[in-house]
């Protein structure tokens, strides 16, 4: 189902207008979940970080033992081809899944690989458009269990409950912990908060995707003089926070204005922290 009201697809070698199908009921990605994708976006005529997205989904794609068939010159090239007359905001979506089954049907056959990329007009969110927290019983797993070094669909159900559970209690997201109880992530970005001045984050540790926004973002703070630490973080550190904003290739940056009772101002880290991000990609262009 396309999110946005215009969708442009690529695939088999050419661009279409509209949400085509693109898999078979037989195809591997299908029935058995070995699909990844990647997002960047386009706004302002810019493409910030459009480059280590692709080069994720094929990262991605490797760690889900799907062999990557289009090299990163390859996606930069059809996406710049077709990006050519969108005005407004759009997502970008490259896509892999595996077609063929190996021996067992189970593992995927490393070979021929299905491909999609998907251009979807969808609005950059307003500087003030926020979001509340609660908590989750679900949780991050752990790369043990899961491919949690893939930006992969099959992880994605798993967040679904996350949201549901949020949604049902009247809030927007949910902090979610890793399987040790420390913070991990939101259901759908990464997770920072503010205290005295200083950016917290939880540190990368295999149970979530170390987003490349969240990274974009570390180095701009840093940049501009803002002491950030990457940490072991617990729920009640976020209840203690001044500040709480999420970090993700949909928005870049979205405030937190709650956390079950506990109650944030969207502070001027929240609202610098965006104010640089838009800066660096207008510079980065």
């Amino acid at each position: 189902m396309a999110v946005g009201s215009r969708i442009r697809t690529w695939f088999e070698g050419r661009w279409h207008e509209g949400d085509i199908p693109v898999m078979k009921a037989a195809d591997h990605g299908s029935w058995l979940g070995t699909t990844v994708f990647d997002g960047a976006r386009f706004f302002d005529g810019l493409t910030p970080d459009l480059d280590r997205h692709l080069a994720r989904v094929n990262r991605s794609a490797e760690a889900l033992m799907i062999k990557p068939s289009m090299t990163l010159e390859q996606m930069l090239e059809i996406t710049r081809e077709g990006l050519e007359g969108f005005a407004e905001a759009v997502y970008i979506r490259p896509m892999y899944w595996s077609i063929h089954g190996g021996p067992s049907g189970v593992m995927p056959a490393y070979g021929e690989t299905g491909f999609a990329l998907c251009l979807e007009d969808i609005p950059m969110a307003p500087e003030d458009a926020a979001t509340t927290l609660t908590t989750t019983r679900f949780r991050r797993p752990t790369l043990d269990v899961a491919v949690t070094n893939a930006k992969a669909g099959c992880l994605y159900p798993n967040n679904a409950r996350m949201l549901a559970e949020a949604n049902a209690k009247g809030f927007g997201n949910a902090l979610v912990c890793d399987s040790q109880g420390n913070v991990a992530e939101s259901a759908t970005a990464n997770a920072f908060m503010v205290k005295d001045g200083e950016v917290f984050t939880p540190i990368a540790n295999g149970t979530f995707l170390s987003g490349i926004t969240r990274a974009r973002h570390i180095e701009n703070l840093r940049a501009d003089g803002v002491k950030v630490h990457e940490a072991v973080l617990t729920v009640d550190d976020f209840r203690d926070a001044d500040e709480v904003f999420l970090s993700g290739n949909m928005s870049k940056v979205t405030p937190v204005t709650a956390f079950d009772d506990v109650n944030y101002q969207i502070g001027p880290v929240t609202r610098r922290t965006r104010a640089l991000y838009w800066d660096w990609a207008a510079s980065a262009s």
